[in-house]
């Protein structure tokens, strides 16, 4: 019950920070236990998105299901690598649980959200990554204070990262692979 909780106020918490209201984060546990439970529902979700898709593409086998969460770790990662080198840039610390926590289940929704969007049309993805990038240039507003054109520049290097560095793993890997 915890976990569908956590779900429901961070979903309230992000109605709030896309309004611009720094209230919306106090419906967040931003602590590292915050974080843990926000990191273990994302993991959740991932596993529950392979399952969904595994109905349409079949079951992957087990190298398959430790690249993709190998891949989604990448997005926590981008997460991370955006907001470090976001406070390296405008100093300040580096840890920061009120974006952190927030981060996390936006791209919960991100994972959710795109995985039926890739079943009904791929096209319509860019949309989702507007979305994304306006829900984590709020999140920089909001949850850590930057200017808007800081803000602007954290939502599109996590983006970026988060759209990319996937991409570009998935490349390298099909051209070892036919280079073979």
């Amino acid at each position: 019950m915890r976990t569908i909780a956590a779900l429901r106020y961070a979903f309230a918490g992000w109605k709030l920070i896309l309004r611009n209201k720094r209230e919306g984060l106090e419906q967040f546990q931003l602590s590292g236990a915050g974080l843990f439970t926000a990191i273990v529902l994302f993991y959740a979700v991932v596993f529950l998105v392979v399952m969904l898709a595994s109905m349409q593409m079949g079951v992957p086998t087990p190298e398959s299901f430790i690249e993709i969460f190998f891949i989604q770790t990448i997005w926590l990662a981008a997460l991370l690598i955006g907001v470090w080198s976001t406070r390296f840039a405008v100093s300040g610390p580096i840890w920061r649980p009120d974006i952190y926590v927030p981060g996390v289940y936006a791209l919960i929704f991100y994972l959710f959200v795109g995985t039926v969007v890739i079943m009904i049309s791929p096209a319509l993805m860019p949309i989702l990554w507007l979305g994304l990038a306006y829900m984590l240039y709020a999140l920089g507003r909001v949850g850590a204070g930057f200017q808007r054109g800081v803000s602007a520049a954290f939502a599109i290097l996590t983006v970026v990262l988060l759209v990319g560095v996937p991409q570009t793993l998935y490349m390298l890997a099909a051209s070892t692979l036919s280079a073979v």
